[in-house]
């Protein structure tokens, strides 16, 4: 047992999983990101508002002026939900037919299941309350039932409608498969760059190779070559089994998916040559691999929604590459939109890929030392 770092690998991993299953694992949603577009501005259409709020499922993140600007509010990831509530609604609760809208993004089925089931509930116990007023203004508190429920209850004056965006079909596969080809790559790119540099200095031909006149950079691009193109032909495969065997509809431009999947690739080959600078074996460097594939799978939003976790641990799976990337990938596939609406996931991750690699570039400089 002189492996202490193997060791410690070993005994500690069974417990970081406990805790994270304990805390990041949540199928709860609630305080999503909502956008609201208020267009009758009255006292019915703020109490409906609040309800959502109060209920914990919605948080009100913004107002804004119509329809329009809610769908560009989803695009844009800055909200998941949108509630567009008509001008004419307290005219409509008097009359018994108003109507909500409920727009979600489809892009996360957990929000599309969540905001629905939520948004209704809200607005029949609000729809009951008034119904209740109403008969109680009229004097027919004696139209109620014996058992508590109210004649005519099924005509309540609120009802919402729904319009689930990019993924009608509520198709399961659509908000998968995007977000698998991030973990996949993710884990490729970090495995592949980690345990062939530690394989070639168990062979001893690391030893060999830093003993040539070349510079860190031109020594770290040799060792990512050959690993970037088995990643784009992977890439390839994952996307083409994506579209054609799981038909999941590819929405946005190939061209914009290939340079950011490009870019995600060398910021995940970085960091698999970091970690080579710092594990001693293979084995070592497997072990990283088996817990960061575990991290990705839980702490990036590709099944478990980021939302609900604790700060501590939203704050671990913004260290992790694939966190920014699953949200572009959805963002090009799933909504179809531009470059403009995810500037800023594509901004961290060119950060990320520099730092990363500038860090690479100094542990090879201190080993040519």
């Amino acid at each position: 047992m002189r492996d202490w770092p193997t060791l410690a690998m070993v005994l500690l991993m069974p417990v970081l999983e406990m805790f994270l299953f304990a805390y990041a694992v949540s199928m709860t949603v609630d305080h999503i990101p909502t956008a609201v577009a208020d267009m009758s501005k009255d006292v019915q259409s703020r109490a409906f508002v609040d309800a959502l709020t109060a209920s914990g499922y919605f948080d009100v993140e913004m107002y804004v002026a119509d329809e329009a600007a809610v769908i560009r509010n989803i695009d844009e990831g800055q909200t998941r939900v949108g509630i567009v509530i008509p001008p004419d609604f307290a005219t409509r609760i008097e009359r018994g037919d108003a109507q909500a809208l409920v727009i979600l993004d489809g892009s996360d089925s957990t929000t599309v299941s969540a905001g629905y089931s939520a948004a209704s509930a809200v607005a029949q116990s609000m729809a009951m309350e008034l119904t209740v007023e109403k008969m109680s203004r009229m004097g027919a508190a004696a139209g109620m039932s014996s058992g508590g429920s109210l004649n005519g209850a099924s005509s309540l004056p609120i009802y919402t409608s729904t319009r689930v965006l990019y993924n009608p079909a509520k198709d399961d596969m659509t908000f998968i498969v995007p977000g698998l080809t991030a973990i996949l790559l993710q884990v490729m790119t970090i495995g592949q760059a980690a345990v062939a540099v530690v394989r070639e200095r168990e062979l001893g031909v690391a030893e060999q190779i830093l003993v040539t006149p070349a510079r860190p950079i031109e020594l770290l691009i040799g060792k990512m070559a050959p690993n970037l193109a088995l990643t784009v032909i992977d890439l390839l495969i994952i996307v083409l089994l994506g579209i054609f065997w799981f038909d999941v509809p590819f929405m946005g431009s190939p061209w914009l998916f290939a340079w950011l999947s490009l870019l995600f690739i060398v910021s995940g080959l970085g960091l698999g040559l970091l970690i080579s600078t710092i594990v001693k074996t293979q084995k070592q460097a497997q072990q990283l691999t088996m817990l960061f594939m575990m991290l990705c799978m839980l702490l990036t939003g590709l099944i478990y929604p980021r939302g609900p976790m604790p700060a501590g641990v939203r704050a671990a799976g913004a260290l992790i590459p694939a966190t920014y990337f699953i949200r572009i990938a959805r963002g090009i596939i799933t909504k179809g939109v531009g470059l403009s609406f995810m500037w800023q996931d594509v901004l961290i991750l060119v950060i990320y890929s520099v730092v990363v690699i500038g860090l690479s570039v100094r542990a090879f400089r201190k080993r040519l030392d």
